[in-house]
């Protein structure tokens, strides 16, 4: 009896597998053409006749097995109502499969997509009752509801707007320039706004040999009070007490850049300042002019920094140091002899920048293919009047009213460029 039953359930599985490939694709009416109805109501008969088909192939199956567990033989017509049976349910489990993957997708008509807005109001039933009018009057509309997209246009279903980028943490700031001329000078400390001091303008020395009894030689001095005041370099911010307070990142992105520019214009300032107005008087326009001591043949950079440094050390001042504009100490470690080889520049060198055994400083602020040797130390003296500070105000009525801050910035200071001919200011000559 097991055996027999075997073989009613391989019968009605076999059949499955032989009619699934016979079943069709989609319901047709009487003419052979797509039947008129909507996909929804295809989708509701298809379902109630693959019900009935199921329900079917159920009663075949329970007749089959209970001629087989009462020893009976499988008759012909019972296996060919089976096959007719399973073949009908496979072609509908199909078609209810197919028509469930395209209401899915929002049609049910063959076509994959969303209709048009045109495409809805043109098919839309009260559109087409309303055009149907021989002379039709009056209005009809149609509630189109719009496809959210990512579009940050003002239009309906545009959520771009609400979309929110990924933010990396911090603030990417601007490079920020290595200050060096500062710590070549002498600090100092002025306690009132003018600064004076007694500068040795001219020396005629007499001295000399002296017989016994006779007249001492008279040398003359002639001396000169110079006099200064401190500038004031300041600059501001606005920012409101919200962002001050809600983002840390923020406050220390204008401590910053507060206080780096002050060191920025300062840099400048004790460099090229004219002295007119509220400027410094810097050293370069206080330096005296390169006049080379000695002439030599075709003189290259490294020459006449070497001449300079002579220059200065002639008026009795010993060059500590030179300064630069970083192209010209690049064009100065690239220089090459006949051979190829590098003068005196060292691509695996790792020391710092010295050149005739003086350090060498570079920075933007000193104009290309000039030069300035001195004794920084003994020709000039930097004075803080006031150290670098920030101070912070809301006493401005509309700042108030707003919940704004003020950041304000500044420095005080002074420079005294005590010996003039301890400088010395050149040019390459390498640019015309």
């Amino acid at each position: 009896m097991k055996t027999k039953m075997l073989m009613a359930s391989a019968a009605i599985l076999g059949a499955m597998t032989a009619n699934e490939r016979m079943a069709g694709r989609y319901l047709r009416d009487g003419t052979g053409h797509p039947d008129p109805k909507t996909a929804e109501q295809l989708a509701a008969d298809v379902k109630k006749m693959f019900q009935e088909s199921l329900d079917k192939v159920k009663e075949i199956a329970d007749e089959a097995l209970g001629k087989a567990k009462s020893g009976e033989n499988l008759s012909t017509s019972l296996k060919e109502k089976a096959d007719e049976a399973l073949m009908k349910m496979n072609t509908l489990q199909e078609q209810v499969s197919e028509m469930e993957q395209r209401l899915a997708r929002g049609t049910g008509d063959g076509k994959d997509g969303e209709k048009s807005i045109g495409e809805q109001f043109t098919e839309d039933q009260k559109v087409k009752e309303f055009l149907g009018q021989k002379m039709p009057r009056g209005r009809v509309d149609l509630a189109v509801k719009a496809t959210i997209t990512s579009a940050t246009t003002n239009a309906a279903g545009s959520v771009g707007a609400a979309l929110q980028a990924t933010r990396l943490p911090g603030v990417v700031e601007l490079p920020q320039r290595r200050m060096t001329v500062r710590d070549l000078l002498t600090p100092g400390r002025m306690d009132q706004n003018a600064l004076e001091y007694v500068q040795e303008k001219l020396f005629n020395n007499n001295a000399g040999m002296v017989a016994e009894g006779a007249a001492k030689p008279q040398s003359d001095i002639q001396l000169e009070l110079k006099s200064t005041t401190a500038k004031v370099i300041a600059h501001h911010f606005k920012a409101s007490r919200q962002i001050m307070e809600d983002l840390a990142q923020l406050r220390s992105l204008i401590d910053n850049r507060g206080f780096y520019g002050l060191a920025f214009k300062e840099e400048s300032q004790l460099l090229n300042g004219d002295g007119t107005g509220q400027n410094l008087l810097g050293i370069i326009p206080q330096a005296t002019a390169f006049a080379a001591p000695i002439t030599l043949t075709s003189p290259t950079s490294i020459d006449l920094m070497r001449l300079a440094m002579l220059q200065a050390a002639l008026a009795e001042f010993p060059a500590t140091g030179h300064v630069l504009n970083p192209i010209d100490w690049t064009w100065i470690e690239t220089l090459k002899d006949a051979g190829g080889n590098y003068i005196i520049g060292d691509p695996q060198g790792s020391t710092a920048p010295r050149l005739w055994n003086l350090p060498v400083v570079t920075t933007q602020s000193m104009q290309v293919d000039k030069f300035l040797t001195g004794a920084f130390q003994l020709g000039a003296q930097l004075f803080d009047r006031w150290d670098a500070r920030v101070e912070l105000a809301t006493e401005n009525e509309d700042d108030f009213i707003k919940n704004l801050v003020t950041l304000l910035f500044e420095e005080r200071l002074a420079l005294a460029v005590y010996r003039p001919q301890a400088f010395i200011y050149g040019d390459f000559g390498r640019v015309v």
